[in-house]
């Protein structure tokens, strides 16, 4: 069967998918065998498949797939993350555009419209990951709201809380203007923007005198409530004990002292804004200064921003800074680079604020977490360079701010019962909360009418840490026997941007719950760019689409172009290119099982001696193979385990065995030789079907019928067995004396239809184990052994043996005469034009350094070669 002119890849693609399905090949259940145990990284709910989920995936179903032919009870957990943030944002911005206000409805009416939202997307980005051909246990696909899984996150709260790791605190926080909610501080990406330093002059109380402060900020002096001065400045000693004006709003504020000021700064002098700057707020503190917050939860100013009430704090910015000029109080404006914290979900420029919020304690929580990967290896990170990452984020680690102002998301399972700041109980359910309530206040006549539910929502990351438990039922019920089989898991799959916000907090989770790490080596894959380094993202428009992809160059070819540069923990520099010789490795492979179906099977003849080296020579290879390999897998270095494939197949198998044993033109093949090498064949695929799945199951089932307990996906990784390096190193010898005799016909024009007699001087006693192929790869009719050279014989080298082919009858003698002689005047016409420019003593002298060496470097092949052809002339006479 010719498969290169009928090989549709998307029809293929999806009989194969659908088979698995139907068989239900990618499903586990707990048995005797040991577990193979992989969590994906749950995109988000809104997502769609693009490159970073291509490589990602595409490497955890490699792992997945061979574990599952080596004979591990292989269970791939899918699902998807509820994304609190990005789903929220998008449902608002679709119910606006229905002129709908989410602060017009109730929590019930907003939650209803996010999961008719999630019904309708939230399973898109799972069924393009079936495209790529993951082999994920669909039946265990899990989502981080499902109810058991949300019940275990409420469990987990209700736990640390109880055990006094978690508190409410009134602290300053990241708030973010657009999605209206707090952020942690590893949310929050510090970007280096230029701005500008304005330097505003104050008036002093009861005196003409003035004293000038310099901030990035300008729209924040609604909000001062002191000016600060480092004690130990002698400029400003006079104004000690003085009080100071505020431009525009007129406050009158204190000057206080304190050594926090930098006296190398700006004037020398800080303005105190304690609601809107965590160091401010730590002298506002300490000095015991009024707090005034002057923001809106959208960054517009409040009432405190006098006549700039509802604007935003940019135009509030630029106006303000209009008005200080006009009013004389703008003494000058000069350009300055700092770092904005911006929010990684939304971008928007990130606002510190004073709120109450929840905090989980983390600095004794992340012991067991750093001793686990820095010190015992309970967890191998791969590449081992990302320990530096991780001891400096958990050496310095500070507490949790699990709170989101969101409504999509666990909701915090407090319960408020009086309008105290402490009048609130923390349990599982409402009706626990009442009981809790009652004992707190010995009030029995609560109800749970008079309680009042946390409106905020958990971080979803407060979820999602939870996962390689919770995804086993691992938190409500610890005992149950999926949770003990399969847990710890093996690998974790991701990448280096989430090493701390999910990969640590994991760790962290699973050494507080189960006491052990939650699985054994995590692989950070690398970013993908484009050829130019940037980034894949949709704003710079430089991604591809995923599915375009796949349906341009199959997804074997696009899982192989990825992998092909994907070397663990570097970035890969993204190459459409590569998917295309993807898509040429499927077709090699396509080609080699045409050729040996071409052939016609005789039971009769024997095989040939070409052959039967041939075959145990390349048995040895793949053995070779598959230790290299194995190596690779155990490193998890699948880019090098791809690249010792490819070139098995493509120069070994497919360059040298199929020659090797190929029969002559219409001659049939012996079934021997045919069986064995279909065997291989098999081996072939085996290796192969982890990166390129659907192609491999389509010809293993056309190698013969198969029934679906003898699947491919199912069955079974090749053994190694004894290596015969002898056999390996005497190959490479023969395959020098192939390409010498194949450059002679080449250069000496001697067609390989006509045979030629090779002779040679055995100095290196190499075994003659591979006459047979030599003989038939360059037809040869004999093949001689011999102790002295020959005359009038064309001549090469391997090492120190001395091959020898006579040139009676081999090639057209006179004419050989004639074209060495024209290449002799040639090159000695060459020579006197070289030797010319090198007797010329300027330029000798006066041309650079390189460029006389490279003359001389011509002169002296030139000498070489007139002394080559002089001999072979000799040789021809």
């Amino acid at each position: 069967m010719a498969l290169g002119a009928t090989y549709n890849a998307s029809e293929i693609e999806d009989k194969w998918y659908a088979y698995w399905m139907e068989h239900n090949y990618f499903h586990s259940e707990v048995d005797e065998r040991e577990p193979y145990t992989i969590v994906i990284p749950p995109p988000n709910v809104t997502g769609v498949l693009h490159m970073g989920h291509m490589l990602n995936n595409t490497i955890q179903d490699v792992l997945i797939r061979r574990a599952r032919l080596q004979g591990y009870n292989a269970c791939w957990v899918p699902g998807t993350d509820h994304a609190s943030i990005a789903t929220e944002a998008k449902v608002v911005a679709k119910l606006k555009e229905q002129g709908i206000n989410k602060a017009d409805l109730t929590r019930e009416e907003f939650l209803k419209h996010a999961w008719e939202w999630t019904e309708e997307y939230g399973g898109v980005i799972l069924d393009q990951l079936k495209k790529l051909g993951a082999s994920c246990d669909w039946e265990r696909t899990k989502f981080t709201l499902d109810p058991e899984m949300s019940q275990q996150v409420i469990k987990s709260f209700v736990d640390l809380y109880n055990k006094g790791l978690i508190y409410r605190g009134y602290r300053m926080v990241n708030w973010d203007p657009v999605a209206k909610t707090t952020l942690s501080d590893e949310e929050v990406n510090h970007v280096e923007k230029q701005g500008n330093l304005y330097f505003i002059k104050y008036k002093i109380e009861g005196s003409k005198e003035t004293l000038t402060i310099a901030t990035t900020r300008p729209e924040t002096i609604f909000g001062d409530t002191a000016i600060c001065i480092n004690p130990n400045d002698e400029r400003f000693t006079h104004l000690k004990g003085k009080k100071a004006i505020v431009p525009i709003c007129n406050r009158v504020i204190p000057i206080i002292e304190d050594e926090y000021v930098d006296v190398e700064f700006g004037t020398g002098c800080l303005k105190v804004t304690p609601a809107h700057d965590e160091n401010d707020k730590m002298l506002g503190d300490k000095h015991k200064l009024e707090v005034i917050d002057i923001f809106n939860d959208d960054a517009s100013l409040n009432s405190f921003g006098l006549h700039y009430e509802g604007k935003d704090r940019f135009v509030v910015r630029k106006e303000v800074t209009k008005e200080l000029d006009e009013k004389g109080a703008l003494i000058k404006t000069e350009q300055h680079i700092n770092k904005v914290g911006t929010s990684e979900r939304t971008k928007a420029v990130i606002e510190p604020r004073l709120s109450d919020q929840w905090f989980l304690k983390m600095e004794e929580l992340v012991k067991p977490a750093i001793k686990a990967v820095l010190e015992d290896d309970d967890v191998v990170l791969h590449p081992k360079k990302f320990e530096n990452t991780y001891r400096h984020w958990m050496t310095n680690i500070r507490d949790w701010n699990i709170s989101r102002q969101l409504w999509w998301g666990q909701q915090i399972p407090a319960f408020f019962y009086g309008d105290g700041k402490e009048d609130f109980v923390v349990a599982e359910s409402i009706d626990e909360a009442l009981v809790l309530a009652k004992s707190k206040t010995n009030n029995n006549s609560l109800t749970t009418e008079s309680l009042r539910q946390d409106a905020d929502a958990l971080d979803t990351w407060f979820s999602s840490w939870l996962w390689p438990m919770s995804v086993f039922d691992g938190l409500n019920n610890p005992d149950n026997k999926e949770f003990n089989y399969y847990y710890p898991t093996n690998d974790l799959v991701t990448g280096p941007d989430i090493l701390f916000f999910w990969v640590a907090r994991m760790i962290i989770a699973g050494y507080e719950y189960t006491d052990k790490a939650p699985f054994k080596n995590v692989y950070l894959t690398g970013l993908v760019r484009d050829k130019q380094r940037r980034k894949m993202s949709k704003s710079l428009g430089n991604s591809p689409d995923a599915l375009k992809l796949i349906n341009d160059y199959s997804a074997d070819g696009v899982r192989v172009g990825l992998l092909l540069s994907a070397p663990a923990g570097n970035d890969l520099m993204f190459d459409e290119g590569l998917c295309n010789q993807g898509k040429g490795f499927s077709k090699k492979i396509q080609s080699a099982f045409s050729l040996t179906q071409m052939w016609n099977v005789d039971k009769t003849i024997p095989q040939p001696e070409s052959s039967r080296i041939g075959i145990e020579w390349y048995k040895s290879k793949l053995q070779k193979a598959l230790v290299e390999m194995d190596d690779h897998y155990s490193k998890y270095r699948i880019s090098d385990a791809l690249m010792t494939t490819y070139k098995l197949i493509q120069d070994e198998f497919c360059g040298w065995l199929l020659e090797i044993i190929k029969p002559a033109y219409q001659a049939p093949i012996d079934s021997k030789t045919y069986n064995e090498v279909m065997a291989l064949f098999e081996d072939n695929l085996r290796i192969v079907h982890p990166f390129m799945p659907f192609l491999t199951e389509e010809l293993w089932h056309n190698i013969e019928d198969r029934s679906p307990q003898e699947a491919l996906c199912i069955n079974t990784w090749p053994k190694v067995e004894p290596i015969d390096e002898n056999l390996l190193k005497n190959f490479e010898f023969a395959a020098e004396v192939i390409s010498g005799v194949r450059t002679i016909r080449k250069e000496k024009n001697i067609a390989f239809k006509d045979a030629i007699v090779l002779s040679v001087i055995n100095g290196e006693k190499v075994d003659s184990v591979f006459d047979a192929i030599i003989s038939k790869l360059v037809n040869i009719s004999e093949l001689n052994y011999i102790s002295e050279a020959l005359d009038s014989a064309l001549t090469f080298r391997v090492k120190s043996n001395e091959y020898f082919i006579p040139m009676e009858g081999a090639i057209d003698v006179e004419a050989e005469i004639e074209k060495l002689k024209e290449e002799l005047k040639y090159t000695e016409g060459f020579l006197r034009s070289v030797q010319g420019k090198l007797k010329n003593e300027k330029f000798v002298n006066g041309a650079p350094e390189q460029v006389v060496a490279s003359e001389r470097k011509k002169e002296a092949d030139a000498l070489a070669k007139i002394e080559t052809l002089k001999t072979s002339l000799v040789s021809l006479s």
